[in-house]
């Protein structure tokens, strides 16, 4: 951990060089704020949405309606997370627009079209509807995790693992650690 700004931070879990705009596959975990379980309660090893829960499945499929360059696969709302599969695709007419020439913004501020900017709209439009609807608590955790899929191997671990998280949650829901088993 570094210190920035009198605060300790954890370092960036991003591959080194690689850039988060490629077309290609990724696997996201997004985590509400202190893993509190908003969208909705798994009975019988099903996930049963509330209304929270109705607005981020929404949302994440909107995802794919207004970027040109996205795609989704195997996606699963749970409790207090959303684990997904997005592509980004090169298809250019969202991606065509260079935001880097515009002077106002940081050389930090992350690429459009990448996937940071992706999750970002997407926790940002979630949070809008949700308090809308009247619960300001509502928050993510500032931070997502990402995994570049590697191979047809890896996709499926992943695929299977979203489909089959709401059968474990009675087994791992105080194991906030373990975001993710795939062998």
């Amino acid at each position: 951990m570094t210190l920035f700004q009198n605060q300790y931070r954890i370092e960036s879990t991003r591959l080194n060089g690689w850039d988060y705009s490629n077309p290609w596959w990724y696997y996201v975990t997004i985590n509400s704020k202190d893993h509190t379980e908003y969208f909705g309660n798994i009975e019988s090893e099903k996930m049963v949405q509330n209304r929270m829960g109705q607005i981020a499945e929404e949302e994440w499929l909107k995802t794919k309606l207004i970027r040109s360059n996205v795609e989704l696969d195997y996606f699963v709302i749970m409790p207090n997370h959303l684990h997904g599969i997005i592509i980004i695709t090169n298809n250019s007419k969202d991606v065509a627009r260079n935001v880097s020439t515009n002077n106002k913004f940081s050389e930090i501020t992350p690429k459009f079209g990448s996937l940071s900017t992706i999750i970002r709209s997407y926790k940002s439009a979630t949070s809008k509807r949700i308090h809308e609807i009247g619960y300001l608590k509502f928050s993510w955790q500032p931070r997502f995790y990402e995994r570049i899929i590697r191979d047809e191997k890896e996709l499926n671990n992943i695929r299977r693992y979203i489909e089959q998280n709401p059968l474990k949650w009675n087994l791992e829901e105080k194991k906030h650690d373990n975001i993710c088993e795939l062998s």
